[in-house]
């Protein structure tokens, strides 16, 4: 699809209503030569709520539509963005693909939100949709996009690695209280627990932070995965009580708990047939000012790091100062007193601002993005390793024909 003159403005519809769909309104504010043109859900109120927020923000015209297909035989949208929960993901992509196939639905690319896929297997639907239907695809890994990751990867390769040598040691953790909705927290849902939801972002950044730039995507071999997971908090007693009266009866940690803390290790052979490794760290069980992003990359003599928390403006609010419960400083706040980071734009500190922007511009020009659904697959095969090395107690030696039909212990009827 690559060539021709560009279009002068991508229309966007969203598949999707929620939390991640309204942090892309808030990042594509900062986006040129787009526009939000519909909005799906198949909740009414929330699909009419977001249309309402993307036309108040002056991102549309933009409407909600009563059904998925209305929306792609409209004639109104170029391409989507998949922001539904991960049991949809692959239903949704189905849909796309009859209605693109058919000739119904004139789509340029779709975009879907991390992680690809809940398996392995359903990842590689994905991409096998997306290619089937001749479409552009962009996986969306949002901190592969932070514009201190995209900085810091600049400056490590152009100053530091033609004079010393390649990196060989990223790490990376995201951290923070919990999940805000239900279906987070039912394994067989989201597919596992925090490695799932959260590890994702860890190893994709770290691959990328690792991979020579303008090199394939392939550059690096993945060829051992070693993982622990843990209960560390929400299987208590008193947290399981109180996850129930946040979520509701259906979240029940006592019966069908799913691991609230991660760490693995993957090991790449690099371009130079050098061993590289990638330290993910995650949890749901960290109590801090709020979302904590902790990203290192280490080489011969240098090395960077990034913390979402070391910010440059904070505040302090005496006891004095009451308020209720909520996220206006930083992504889930545990805290409405003392002295606290704000993080000044979430939108552009996590990457949603330059994924947008990368992704609007590639599809604009017909040009595959540098964030693929191949990516993506990449990820969930990685993901899938750490789960079996969990369970198994051992070293996974990758490839491992066995992570094809794989599905993590906690997300198995």
């Amino acid at each position: 699809m690559n060539g021709g003159a560009p279009i002068a403005n991508l229309r966007i519809g969203l598949i999707g209503a929620g939390f991640i769909a309204r942090f892309h309104l808030q990042a594509l504010q900062s986006v040129r030569h787009v526009t939000v043109t519909g909005v799906y859900s198949p909740t009414a109120a929330n699909r009419d709520a977001l249309a309402k927020q993307a036309n108040a923000m002056e991102l549309g015209p933009c409407r909600a539509f009563s059904s998925l297909e209305a929306m792609l035989i409209s004639g109104e949208v170029d391409a989507v963005w998949i922001c539904v929960p991960n049991f949809a993901r692959l239903d949704t992509m189905r849909e796309i693909h009859r209605l693109v196939k058919s000739g119904r639905a004139k789509l340029i690319g779709v975009a879907c939100e991390k992680p690809l896929g809940r398996t392995l297997g359903e990842a590689r639907d994905m991409l096998r949709l997306a290619e089937d239907a001749k479409l552009l695809h962009g996986y969306l890994e949002n901190q592969v996009f932070s514009s201190a990751v995209q900085r810091g990867k600049d400056i490590v390769w152009r100053r530091a690695v033609p004079v010393c040598g390649r990196p060989y040691l990223a790490r990376a953790a995201e951290e923070h209280s919990g999940p805000h909705m239900p279906w987070f927290w039912q394994a067989q849902r989201q597919g596992g627990g925090v490695l799932s939801d959260m590890t994702c972002h860890s190893v994709e950044v770290g691959r990328f932070l690792l991979s020579k730039p303008g090199a394939p995507r392939t550059d690096l071999k993945l060829i051992s995965a070693s993982a622990t997971v843990g209960n560390l908090k929400w299987t208590r007693p008193e947290y399981v009580a109180r996850l129930k009266s946040m979520m509701g009866d259906e979240v029940d940690y006592a019966r069908r708990p799913a691991e609230d803390f991660a760490r693995g290790a993957l090991v790449f052979r690099d371009g130079e047939g050098h061993e590289v490794m990638v330290e993910a760290t995650n949890s749901w069980a960290y109590v801090g000012a709020g979302l904590r992003i902790l990203i290192e990359l280490l080489g011969p003599e240098y090395s960077m790091e990034f913390s979402s928390l070391n910010t440059g403006l904070k505040v302090f609010l005496s006891r004095d100062v009451t308020g209720g419960p909520g996220e206006d400083l930083v992504e889930k706040q545990n805290a409405e007193q003392g002295l606290m980071p704000v993080v000044e734009n979430e939108a552009d500190i996590y990457g949603y601002i330059g994924e947008d922007r990368h992704m609007v511009e590639a599809f604009r020009h017909r040009r595959m993005p540098i964030e693929t659904f191949h990516d993506g697959a990449i990820v969930a095969e990685m993901l899938m390793a750490l789960y079996r090395s969990a369970e198994i107690g051992q070293v996974v030696k990758l490839p491992s024909p066995e992570l094809e039909t794989y599905v993590p212990p906690v997300a198995r009827s």
